[in-house]
């Protein structure tokens, strides 16, 4: 089975393709760009370096949250456009658990993206064989985790744009150990992993089902429930 992973939910651009477990081609870019510049160039190179074509693909997988709006919607509407061609099966991947995917080690991973106003997005796996969720895909504030990481009995480690965050915070607490920043990042083949599960256990969708998860409204959604609640008071 051909797989191909995507993932635009953060700062970071990164696609792969996996032929059942094997690795066939990774690209990883933190070049400050947007992703409408870089996505489908990367995806282009990945088919002509492995001689594939979207056609080839049986599995798309792709971050579908949470994440950046509006990188979560240009990954999606990508693959959405390529699967349509053949009406391949897609995977929504959550982008905390395509995180945990990234990760190898002993012990319990903590995702963590900044969701900015004093929260992160975060969600906690095992890292035994399956990455087993501890804690649902959540928007918190920072102090949410506090219970959780007291009463953790593995070493834990904190990866996502919002580890920083959380070991500024946490890095203090006993059995909580140091990630370095360069695995502390998202990778394609981790979402193809992820995926793979999925499928699995026939979590995936059709193209034309394929949707966003944001966990919490986005700024002007939130700005516009403020006026009307402010309007109704009046």
């Amino acid at each position: 089975m051909i797989t191909f992973g995507m993932d635009t939910a953060g700062r970071t651009v990164s696609v792969a393709l996996m032929r059942d477990e094997q690795l066939l081609y990774e690209c990883y870019q933190d070049a400050g760009l947007t992703h409408s510049e870089t996505l489908m160039p990367l995806v282009d190179q990945a088919f002509k370096a492995t001689n594939l074509t979207p056609q080839d693909v049986n599995l798309w997988g792709v971050c579908a949250g949470p994440g950046s709006f509006t990188g979560l919607r240009i990954g999606l509407a990508a693959v959405k456009g390529l699967a349509f061609c053949t009406g391949a099966a897609c995977a929504p991947v959550s982008t905390l658990e395509a995180l945990a995917h990234s990760f190898v080690g002993e012990g319990t991973v903590v995702s963590a993206l900044d969701a900015r106003r004093g929260q992160v997005y975060w969600a906690a796996f095992d890292l035994g064989p399956g990455h087993a969720r501890l804690v649902p895909d959540a928007a918190a504030g920072l102090e949410d985790m506090t219970e959780f990481l007291q009463n953790c009995k593995k070493p834990v480690f904190f990866v996502g744009d919002g580890a920083a965050l959380c070991y500024n915070r946490y890095g203090s607490l006993p059995g909580v150990l140091p990630c370095p920043p360069a695995l502390q990042r998202p990778r394609a083949s981790a979402v193809c992993l992820a995926a793979m599960e999925m499928n699995q256990k026939d979590l995936c969708v059709p193209p034309a089902r394929l949707l966003p998860s944001y966990l919490r409204l986005s700024q002007a959604e939130r700005e516009r429930q403020a006026r009307i609640k402010g309007e109704s008071t009046q």
